[in-house]
């Protein structure tokens, strides 16, 4: 499996004694789909181009913003793209993701999306989240295999850390801070327990009254969703350096 990590050109410097492959989180839509990038070195080379569309216009012209993307993967050596879209997926993204995987297939260059793009999704790899709080994590990937092929998917590692009011019939609980996290198991020095299903951390506390359920990640269950998916076939992981750069170390010495 593939690792890669998603920094910014801020943190590129701390984060490039770790061996995940940089993916270069500094591109934008911009107007006139036109791509923007930002502050990134002149000679930062290799990994993969990220590029976001937060607040981002409509793209008019398809072709062209793929065209630009395709250039800066030439110029700087890219082995293909993220596109790191957190908007509901519109036709013009639509539009957009589609040919841009198979400009970038075409080119032997490899374009990852999010699950929210599934639909656009022929000719790249999707990421499944690993953040879960119900069911079971191996048993999701492999239904997802049987759907898209282990060689199509790949891993959006996100962090949890959630706390559950009980009975959580809603399944939605309220994220954690990694500082409330820490002061919360400082508070209630809680016995932890490993859910196998769920590749997660959890215990319980009292609080007002209320029982609650507290989910979250650490070093030893990223590893071990990481070893589930490639025990699996899946392509590739990835890590946002600010979710992770607190336990990078155990992490990166696991894997």
């Amino acid at each position: 499996m593939h690792l890669f990590l998603a920094v910014t050109p801020e943190d590129a410097q701390a984060a490039s004694k770790f061996r995940g492959t940089p993916v270069h989180v500094a591109y934008r839509i911009g107007p006139d789909s036109t791509l923007l990038r930002q502050n990134l070195l002149l000679q930062s080379r290799g990994g993969l181009l990220s590029v976001s569309d937060r607040d981002a216009p409509r793209i008019d012209d398809p072709d062209a913003l793929c065209a630009a993307v395709l250039r800066e993967c030439g110029r700087r050596g890219y082995s293909g793209a993220l596109l790191d879209f957190e908007e509901p997926l519109r036709s013009d993204r639509l539009a957009f993701a589609r040919r841009l995987g198979t400009a970038l297939n075409a080119s032997r260059k490899t374009l990852y999306l999010p699950e929210s793009c599934r639909e656009a999704g022929q000719q790249a790899v999707i990421l499944l989240c690993t953040a879960m709080s119900g069911g079971n994590f191996t048993e999701r990937l492999q239904e997802e295999i049987r759907r898209s092929g282990a060689g199509h998917l790949g891993l959006d590692v996100q962090r949890l850390r959630m706390d559950f009011r009980l009975p959580a019939r809603s399944g939605e609980g309220t994220p954690l801070s990694r500082e409330t996290l820490a002061r919360l198991r400082e508070r209630e020095s809680p016995t932890v327990f490993f859910s196998p299903d769920l590749c997660a951390r959890y215990f319980t506390y009292s609080h007002s009254g209320e029982t609650h359920f507290v989910l979250f990640d650490d070093a030893g269950t990223i590893a071990q969703k990481l070893r589930i998916g490639t025990s699996l076939g899946l392509s590739a992981a990835f890590f946002m350096w600010p979710e992770i750069q607190d336990i990078a170390g155990d992490l990166f010495r696991i894997l």
